[in-house]
This record gives C-alpha cells, structure tokens and sequence, in this order.
C-alpha cells in the first residue's frame, strides 16, 4: 500500500476521467468524513460549558467565556503549523495523524466534568487540546487543492468545509441528548446532578466527550486505508512563510477569510453563552443548547451549497454580498436593542438576526475557497498555502470573539460596543475585497466563468 501517488495530473482531462477524478472524489469524502469530528471536538467545549454550572463548578461569566475561547486560540496556533505539513509529510500520514490525536482531550475532557473540584487550568489546558480539531483544517483544505483541477476546486473546497462545519451543529445538538442517559454504563463514571431553578434532574455530561472517541479510531482506519499522497516540490519552510508575509494579497486574503469564516467560528463558539448571558436572566429563558446549533447548522449548509455558483460567478462577487450582508445584521442587533433587550419577546427576533448572519458568513465562506486560488493562479502550490494560511488566521476566530463578547458583557452589561467594532471591521474588508478583487480592472479580477463573460458581452453592447 504505497503512500505516495506516482502520477498526478488533475489539469489533464484523460487522466482525470480515466483515475484521477474517481480517487480524488474518494479522498474528498473520507478526509470530509473525518473533519466533521474535527470540527466537532474542537468545539465541543462550547456546547460542555453552558452546563457547568448547573452541576456544582464555581466558574464565572468571563472564565466561562475563556474556555470558550481557548480552543480558538490554540487553533489557530496548531493550523499555523499545519500549514507547512502538507507538502512535507503528505495526506495520508498527517491527516491519519490528526485525527487520532483528538482522542486525548476527549478522554480527558469526560473525566474531568465529573468533579466539580477539578481546577480551572485544567479545563484550560484540555480547552486548548480541543483546538488539536481546529489546527487540522489546514491541512484538508490544502489537500483537497492539490487533488482536484482549479475549475472544481470551488465544489471540492466548499463541499468539504461545508459538511465538516456541520461537526459544530452536531456537537451542539447531540449534546443536550447524549448527557441525558447513562450511554456507556457506568464504564466511564456515575451521574452528576444537574440543577436549574427548581428542577432536578441527573446528567451524564462526560458522555459529549467520550462518544467521540470510536468514532474518532474509526475514521483514522479509514484514513489509513484510502487516502494517498501527492509529490510536489518542497520548499523550505523560511521560503513558504516568506512568500506569504511579503505579499499584500496574502493578507488581504488573511482580512477577509477572518471575516467569513472567522464571524461563522467565532460566533459557534459564543452563541450558546451569548444566549445564556443575554437572555438567560428572564424568568423561563431558553436551554442556549436548544438554539445555538441551528446558527453553525445554517452556515455549515449554505457553505456547502455556495462552492458551484461561486465557480460560475465569481468568488469576489459573492464575498461582497458577504460583506455587505453582516455589516447589515450588525446594524439590526445594534439598533433593534436585541443586545440589551427589555424582555425574553425580543428573544425570538434576536436569533432570527443571529442566523442571518451565519448565513452571510457562510456564503462568503464559500466564495473564498473560490477566490484564493484564482486570486493566486500562477502557482497552485502557493494556492494551496495560502489557504492553510488564511484559516491559521481565521482559526483565531473562536478565540477573539468569544473573549471579546466576553469582555464587553462583563464591562458594559451587553455586547453593543463588540459589534460596533465588527461592523467596522467587515467594512474594510469588503472595500478591500471590490477594490482588488471585484471592481473591472481590479489587480487580480475574479468574475467567474459564467459571470464574467455575460459581464464582458454586456460592457461591449452598451459600449456600442
């Protein structure tokens, strides 16, 4: 069972109809299958600390936003080094790999719920393993580049992290299941009693973590099995980072990948405490676990939906309909008082906006796996860095947001001034994206296949 590909031409049109094709699509939906539980594990933190203090640990508002948090952080930490492996060790070890990695703070995380002793850096520290599930992605994106043709990679991309996003969705949804029953026995520990207001009830919160532990040995079997790697020259590790820091449309990128997928991560990670510390001071406030997942679930969706229109029409096109969507959701939390609401009636119109922006998010989610590789074109291999490169940035996402909301909750009482500053932020990065990237004559113009000529054609008509 070879590791390495011998032959690997995807722009050839024979080779791709004759094997090419069908082991790529192979690969895109085992390395798929396996970022779902990336993602999963990487915030199941999220969905475990809504109900820490419901079963006797003493941690406040903002600790509980840092755990939150942390996953961010160390994401984008591990998806900065995660960039560089691909071209080194290959897809089948590193993702292999990654995937079995992801056991250890599983484990770690279902035993320590179960003590309301257990100290505050611990859960810290396995906050900061979870993001082993967030550094990986950038080695799938990367992957994937490399195994499909430029014309497809916008459907490969947005199929891939589309479906793995709903690993978020679904850590947030089975959660408030899987702790209601003793799914392991008592093989992995005893119950804990769970208190909200007057009801009582027993839980078995270490069970959102431990049920990802087969699932997890399974898809590193199957990684093993069915994936193979692609040679291509490697660089040395000081070119590849130079040929990223000194080029202005790698950071530009980086700014509006931070606003696509850095608001859909951030947002996951803090729309459950954002609900529990907005809303959950009402008499009968909502279960957080019962809302949040539907926000990660419209992203995810849309995300996969949006990679063929984004190949037809242009990836720069439809981030400026990103763009322009969330400054406009900002704009409505801020001004329709959603953010320091009266009464739990304004609950309901709260996340209606908080899921329009995940679906903007979303879209520009899928325009960008579009764009970056048109945006750099002239090398594929530097394509596929890029894209390592910009969600290493945007993996911060979690982190900054989620310490950010935080912050302005325990400084002013509510999260207006956060979303001032995003309003600001998705600005700039939507001029940046029209004024290189969109507008005719732009520096690196993406219109798409279809757009672009019925664009060209109709300036040529109205010319004449």
């Amino acid at each position: 069972m070879s590791t390495w590909l011998k032959k690997w031409e995807p722009e050839n049109e024979l080779f791709w109809k004759a094997e090419g094709g069908r082991h790529a699509n192979r690969t895109l939906w085992v390395t798929t299958f396996s970022l779902i539980f990336s993602f999963a594990t990487w915030f199941v933190m999220s969905a475990v600390v809504v109900r820490l203090p419901n079963i006797g640990f003493r941690f406040d508002t903002m600790q509980l936003f840092w755990l939150a948090a942390m996953p961010g952080l160390a994401g984008g930490t591990f998806r900065l080094i995660h960039t560089f492996l691909i071209p080194i060790y290959g897809t089948r070890h590193v993702i292999t790999i990654a995937t079995l990695i992801k056991i250890m703070p599983m484990i770690w995380l279902g035993f320590a719920v179960q003590n309301p002793e257990t100290p505050y850096p611990h859960f810290l520290i396995i906050a900061a393993l979870c993001g082993f599930g967030g550094g990986d992605f950038s080695s799938y994106m990367p992957s994937t580049s490399l195994h499909f043709p430029k014309r497809l990679q916008g459907y490969a991309m947005g199929i891939q992290a589309g479906i793995g996003n709903f690993g978020v969705s679904l850590t947030q949804f089975v959660t408030p299941w899987i702790i209601g029953f003793a799914a392991f026995g008592a093989l992995v520990g005893s119950s804990q009693v769970f208190k909200k207001g007057e009801a009582v009830k027993e839980v078995w919160l270490q069970n959102a973590a431990f049920w990802y532990v087969p699932v997890l040995i399974g898809a590193a079997i199957l990684c093993w099995i069915y994936l193979r790697s692609i040679r291509i020259d490697k660089p040395s590790v000081g070119g590849m980072i130079k040929n990223m820091t000194d080029n202005k449309h790698a950071w530009f990128c980086v700014i509006t990948y931070v606003m696509t997928f850095g608001s859909f991560s951030g947002f996951s990670a803090a729309f459950p405490l954002m609900i529990k510390t907005i809303y959950g001071g009402f008499e009968g406030a909502p279960d957080p676990l019962k809302y949040a997942f539907y926000g990660p679930l419209v992203g995810s969706l849309i995300r996969a939906l949006m990679g063929a229109p984004s190949d037809k029409m242009g990836g720069s096109v439809w981030l400026m309909v990103s763009g322009a969507g969330l400054v406009l959701g900002c704009l409505a939390l801020i001004f329709g008082g959603f953010l320091a609401p009266t009464s739990l009636e304004q609950f309901p119109a709260f996340v209606w906006i908080m899921l329009w922006i995940f679906l903007m998010a979303g879209i520009g989610n899928a325009a960008t796996f579009r764009q970056y590789p048109i945006v750099f074109a002239f090398s594929p291999r530097q394509g596929a860095q890029i894209l390592g490169w910009t969600g290493a940035w945007a993996a911060y996402g979690p982190f900054v947001f989620s310490a950010l909301i935080g912050a302005a909750i325990t400084a002013y009482g509510n999260a207006e001034i956060f979303f001032w500053g995003a309003l600001v932020f998705y600005s700039i990065a939507t001029w940046i994206n029209w004024n290189y990237y969109t507008r005719k004559g732009a520096e690196r113009y993406d219109w798409g296949t279809k757009w672009g000529t019925w664009w060209d054609k109709a300036k040529e008509n109205w010319g004449k």
